[in-house]
């Protein structure tokens, strides 16, 4: 699956750095749903530094740059407004901390279609499977803790779980979910075997064991520990099994063993039912097909991601949190040393380059450092980020779903212009 598809499959493919079932919904089968339509101004890029995290109350975005570092900033102002004028998406925003430490923001198009407002500058978005990283550190915790091992079966921690034509628990370890190599299905059939688009599942919740369960009704993507094959169901199942081994919520263990301590302040995991985004933040935008009409979807019931991709952040938090995990701050040096223990990943991004580790992935970049990072693709919202050992890092954040492979790599150049040129 090297070759550049433009079928559904391709862009399919290429989502698998984020939430997998965030499918354009042209590519899947079923009728639109009462979502309101937003219309579609073509918004003016707009620019500026990470001064403030308010909102500007301007109706008419405009373009501005950053006088400081004048021959670094043009090229991420570039691409920035690049993601809208020529890849298409409403809004984006380039969130980058250089060698210097320093943290800026450039932004373009607009935050709300509806008003013309622009981009927040560090408004809190859906992250979707960059959840994964926080899911993968909580349980490399209990690893480190003596709590779980990392190559014990599955069926020590979550007896009688996995069981199914998908897979069974007890020949998958813990190491092979975390790693995406268990050859479990991924529960994305929910939306393309049932019929269903994205808005019409929008406002749907989801228990995570029927997510389990969907999964492990289809047949399996390949033996344990024989490749690799991204499924969202393994980090559903490394929730299950965090909460079954500590006896406490998901959201709460993220809250207190990872959010609080890194100072993440603008992060949180939405409550059961929680369909709103708190606080400043964009308007998330979805298309069912390439050139179509945006349809606002900000307001969502993240469920469909649970431990796979529910979490809500900003740019600065999800730098912060990269940061503070490359940086040892999260993890003993033998459990972060085994979570940046790559194995080849060429479905992911659709970039053979890739390799994935223990919930992180490794890419290196044009101008020949390693990146690590994730992504995510949920509906409304696409972010992709990657950090260097060096202290930079970037995060690039789009307020709608790619329909096309065009903008999904216009938003991956984005990141590697926005670290190498930092």
């Amino acid at each position: 699956m090297r070759e550049r598809r433009t079928t559904r499959t391709a862009l399919r493919a290429l989502l698998l750095g984020g939430l997998l079932t965030a499918l354009p919904a042209s590519l899947l089968a079923g009728a639109p749903t009462s979502a309101a339509p937003a219309s579609t101004p073509a918004a003016a890029p707009a620019a500026a530094s990470s001064a403030s995290l308010e909102t500007p109350r301007t109706t008419t975005p405009r373009t501005t740059t950053p006088r400081a570092t004048a021959g670094r900033v043009p090229a991420v102002q570039r691409q920035v407004e690049r993601l809208v004028e020529k890849a298409g998406f409403p809004g984006a925003t380039i969130t980058v901390r250089g060698k210097d430490g320093r943290v800026q923001t450039y932004r373009a198009g607009a935050g709300d279609l509806r008003t013309g407002a622009p981009m927040p500058k560090d408004g809190r978005v859906r992250i979707a499977s960059n959840t994964k990283m926080f899911t993968a550190v909580l349980v490399l915790q209990l690893v480190a803790e003596g709590e779980v091992e990392l190559d014990a079966k599955v069926e020590r921690y979550l007896p009688g779980v996995v069981r199914g034509p998908g897979g069974d628990g007890r020949r998958i370890t813990v190491r092979q979910l975390l790693q995406q190599t268990s050859g479990l299905p991924d529960y994305d059939s929910i939306v393309i075997d049932g019929g269903d688009d994205l808005r019409s599942i929008a406002h749907t919740y989801f228990e995570p064991h029927e997510l389990v369960d969907a999964a492990l009704a289809e047949r399996r993507q390949l033996a344990p520990g024989k490749g690799w094959a991204y499924s969202n169901t393994n980090y559903v199942l490394l929730g299950l099994l965090a909460q079954r081994v500590t006896g406490r919520p998901i959201g709460e263990l993220v809250q207190r063993r990872i959010i609080a301590p890194v100072g993440l302040r603008d992060t949180y995991w939405p409550k059961p039912g929680e369909q709103r985004i708190r606080g400043t933040h964009p308007h998330g935008y979805h298309a069912d097909e390439p050139g179509g009409e945006w349809h606002d979807l900000t307001r969502m019931d993240p469920s469909l991601g649970w431990a796979a991709g529910q979490l809500v952040s900003t740019p600065r938090d999800l730098g912060r949190f990269m940061a503070a995990l490359l940086d040892g701050d999260l993890l003993p040096p033998a459990q972060l040393a085994a979570m940046k223990r790559t194995v080849k990943a060429p479905d992911f991004e659709l970039d053979p380059a890739w390799r994935y580790g223990l919930g992180l992935a490794r890419h290196t970049l044009p101008c020949g450092v390693p990146g690590w990072g994730h992504g995510g693709d949920i509906q409304g919202f696409e972010t992709r980020n990657l950090a260097t050992a060096d202290g930079r890092w970037a995060v690039v954040t789009v307020n709608a779903l790619p329909t096309e492979l065009s903008m999904l790599e216009a938003v991956g150049k984005a990141v590697e212009v926005a670290i190498c040129r930092s």
